[in-house]
């Protein structure tokens, strides 16, 4: 076997240990109200991290493009609570007329 299937064996045994390991925690653990604060906001943050990436990543480098007016028209909108619809029409258009110029 090449290095790169060894490689893939000891991630994937990883993978089956870490999952044990949140099987096998005792329920005292994992109804402690920091754990449940943490893993409750543990969503927001995975998903801010895919939208800064998505929004400012290039082939190799950050860019700063239209994506990032459309990414602010969204982060506004969100702030002024419009209707998610009205949202993603706004946000769409900024990064079109952007695009235009």
């Amino acid at each position: 076997m090449t290095d790169l299937w060894w490689a893939v064996l000891l991630v994937c045994g990883g993978c089956y240990l870490l999952k044990l390991a949140g099987l096998s925690m005792p329920q005292a653990v994992l109804e402690h109200p920091v754990t449940a604060r943490i893993t409750a906001l543990i969503p927001i943050g995975l998903l801010a991290a895919l939208v800064a990436v998505q929004a400012a990543a290039g082939e190799r480098e950050v860019v700063a493009d239209a994506r990032l007016a459309g990414l602010a028209v969204a982060v506004a909108c969100l702030v002024a609570r419009v209707p998610f619809l009205v949202m993603l029409i706004l946000a769409a258009a900024a990064t079109a007329a952007i695009r235009l110029l």
